[in-house]
């Protein structure tokens, strides 16, 4: 399926049914249980962002910090994930390419404007630094 998801915990529990606390007990599981009920590529955002697929090997990716948890910074893990995507790459490849490369992002914006100020934007204007990483 081409289908991704990239819930953060409460929208994970209210897809589920469950409660945040629930989710965040068993951050494993609770993808487990998306992936099963909707067949598609998982990333539950947060501490240890879990990327998992049918058939596939599951992803904690140890990138990023607290200080992403802010509005619009998932919209710009969307934009990693589809532009990757758009470039022909496999979506479950893609998706774990792009939460360790928006954590990285998010982990260099850090050094630069520390946590409380961190916003989606700084984001952006990391991301091509990061990106010369791979290279």
């Amino acid at each position: 399926s081409g289908l991704i998801i990239t819930p953060h915990p409460g929208e994970m529990a209210g897809l589920l049914g469950l409660t945040v606390e629930t989710v965040q007990a068993d951050r494993l599981g609770a993808a487990m249980r998306a992936v099963q009920a909707s067949r598609a590529v998982v990333v539950l955002k947060g501490a240890g962002t879990v990327v998992t697929a049918l058939k596939r090997t599951t992803l904690i990716n140890l990138t990023g910090n607290p200080g992403m948890a802010s509005g619009g910074t998932g919209d710009v893990l969307t934009g990693i994930i589809a532009s990757f995507i758009g470039q022909g790459m496999d979506p479950f490849q893609a998706a774990c390419l792009g939460a360790y490369l928006h954590g990285m992002a998010g982990d260099t914006a850090l050094k630069a404007k520390g946590a409380q100020s961190l916003l989606a934007t700084d984001l952006l204007r990391a991301l091509p630094d990061v990106l010369k990483t791979l290279a």
